[in-house]
């Protein structure tokens, strides 16, 4: 297997996700090249990218590059794997990571998996893992043609730096294809922040229709705010219109893996429990003793969340003293 990983990178960051995968598959693959490709200057997280396990960057600075939009990163990427003579691209997944390998997959005529959570080498071949029916089964999934791709369920790495390493940093021109330079962002508008976003977040309080109408997620982000999280929200609570689709957790929505996990007036349906069970620690609180997520909580509080919530926040405000 000779890899290559789609670095994507957020500001002045490079993407835990994609860090995660590029960790795992130098574990298991040896020597495992990355590509960044956006608005420079991006050679120090080309270097960064050394210490998760990456020997050869290649990095693609152009500003047509920005804002992020998959055609162009497809054209540089199929360049890369093309010229480097990659047999396999891993991704983590994100709306932009999709939207690129789908593309590239067209591209190089490649088998494309997705929802992957892990990454084995066999006999030189790698061999992917997957949970079906639920979640509740692994099932190991290869590939048919000569040039593979994998898009890996965000969270399932951890991004774990080794010791420094300085990677080859080589610079590729980002090809100037007419249709793909031809699509062009005209407007550009940030949406208001909710919050800190869940998808690295290493505290989320997240809302169920337990919590009785949208105003009540009041209660979750004064509880996310003074432990220094995200707010995250069930699929009911989502489809209710009580919160925003970014936060939804579980199958239909993002999976998650912070150190804490507290859920408010969530039942813990299967569809809710595949997307933060590996959570460090989660603390359930709800009213219904029997609900399904204290069978996989560390703790659980059988009680309302609107007495508990106030009085944990009022707490947490106190031992934080002023200030």
């Amino acid at each position: 297997m000779k890899a290559l990983v789609f670095l994507e990178h957020r500001g002045t960051g490079l993407d835990p996700g994609a860090l995660g995968v590029l960790g795992r598959a130098a574990a298991v693959g040896g020597d495992v090249a990355a590509v960044v490709a956006g608005r420079g200057p991006l050679k120090e997280l080309a270097s960064e990218a050394g210490a998760y396990g990456a020997a050869h960057v290649y990095v693609a600075e152009d500003e047509g590059l920005d804002p992020p939009v998959a055609q162009p990163r497809i054209d540089v990427l199929e360049h890369v794997v093309l010229s480097g003579g990659f047999d396999t691209v891993l991704f983590s997944t994100s709306v932009l990571a999709v939207d690129v390998a789908a593309g590239l997959a067209g591209r190089l005529d490649a088998g494309l998996n997705w929802d992957l959570v892990d990454l084995e080498v066999r006999n030189g071949e790698p061999v992917g893992q997957r949970l079906a029916l639920q979640d509740s089964v692994m099932v190991e999934v290869g590939w048919r043609s000569p040039s593979r791709l994998a898009l890996f369920r965000r969270g399932v790495f951890d991004a774990v730096a080794s010791e420094p390493r300085e990677p080859v940093i080589e610079t590729v021109a980002a090809p100037a294809v007419d249709p793909s330079r031809g699509v062009s962002v005209v407007d550009h508008v940030p949406r208001e922040s909710e919050g800190p976003s869940i998808a690295d977040a290493e505290v989320i309080v997240a809302g169920g229709i337990g919590l009785g109408a949208a105003e009540h997620f009041a209660l979750a982000e004064e509880l996310a705010g003074a432990l220094g999280g995200a707010v995250g929200a069930s699929r009911a609570a989502v489809y209710k219109g009580w919160y925003p689709a970014s936060a939804q957790i579980g199958q239909t929505g993002q999976t998650v893996t912070p150190r804490l996990y507290v859920a408010l007036g969530i039942s813990g349906a299967v569809q809710h429990k595949v997307g933060m069970q590996n959570s460090k620690v989660i603390i359930a609180i709800n009213t219904d003793p029997s609900a399904p997520i204290f069978a996989f909580s560390d703790l659980g509080v059988v009680g309302d969340v609107h007495t508990i919530v106030p009085k944990l926040v009022a707490l947490l405000q106190e031992r934080k003293g002023p200030g």
